[in-house]
């Protein structure tokens, strides 16, 4: 039994948890940004899993609260196979609890991970690659936060990183793109978003998008990057953008140590 995820045991600051700075890592801080103090946010299962540890090492995890839908309010979400399960969880609800928590409106902004986006801002994860996946509590969830910040790699298979000097390096690009023009099935709607008046983020390891009322925008480009090459070679659709946007302008999250910090 884990002592610090029954309770028993607090996990204090003495204690480093750091994730190496990979992919991961790269979209679990830059999701960061889209945090504001005194939020209350969901974080899903997969690559979003990791911005409680990111929020934990650049020492603002107390100035907002995650909560997982199984139940956890606070504290540090556990990753892979523990998922669902809070380190210094600051309380547990059952889960038909959190779930009327989350249907009366109580997110301001969640963290999901995604499988596959379309033009239209379209998202799908309960079905992919022929496979039946489920939804899980992603519909709820989506459906009810005044924020939804979808976090995923802009291509899968094999796909290779590293961060040097600041800058983004492809090493080995993913075999499968994640970015089409067409979903099959739908889990996530970008017409409905946006009549609901939602913010919608879409945020890779190399570019982050948003949505508008005629499709995906490109917005913000990882320094070190290539716009043709590794962005829209890799999508079977052309995202709006201005031909001035060049870096992220958030230069730190590519750096060893992110410096993050409210304002």
């Amino acid at each position: 039994m884990n002592r610090f995820i029954s309770g028993d045991f607090v996990l204090d600051d003495s204690t480093q948890i750091a994730l190496p700075l990979n992919q991961r890592k790269l979209v679990a801080r830059r999701a960061l940004f889209e945090m504001r103090k005194g939020a209350v946010g969901n974080v899903g299962v997969g690559i979003a899993d990791g911005i409680g540890l990111v929020a934990r090492e650049e020492g603002c995890a107390d100035d907002f609260v995650l909560t997982v839908e199984t139940g956890p309010i606070g504290g540090i979400t556990s990753q892979g196979v523990a998922f669902g399960a809070n380190v210094n969880t600051r309380a547990v609800l059952d889960m038909t609890s959190q779930f009327d928590f989350y249907h009366g409106g109580g997110l301001d902004v969640c963290y999901l991970s995604f499988a596959e986006v379309d033009q239209q801002g379209n998202v799908g994860v309960h079905k992919f690659n022929g496979k039946i996946m489920g939804t899980g509590g992603f519909i709820d969830i989506s459906a009810t936060s005044k924020k939804i910040v979808f976090c995923g790699t802009l291509t899968a298979g094999s796909l290779k990183t590293e961060v040097a000097d600041g800058k983004l390096n492809i090493v080995q690009e993913g075999r499968v793109k994640k970015f089409i023009k067409q979903l099959p099935e739908i889990t996530f709607s970008g017409k409905i978003a946006l009549e609901r008046g939602l913010d919608v983020r879409y945020i890779t390891e190399r570019a982050v998008f948003t949505l508008k009322a005629d499709g995906l925008h490109l917005v913000e480009i990882a320094p070190g990057v290539d716009l043709e090459k590794d962005i829209l070679a890799k999508m079977d659709f052309a995202p709006g953008y201005f031909p001035a946007v060049k870096t992220d302008g958030r230069k730190t999250v590519y750096r060893r140590r992110h410096g993050f910090h409210f304002t």
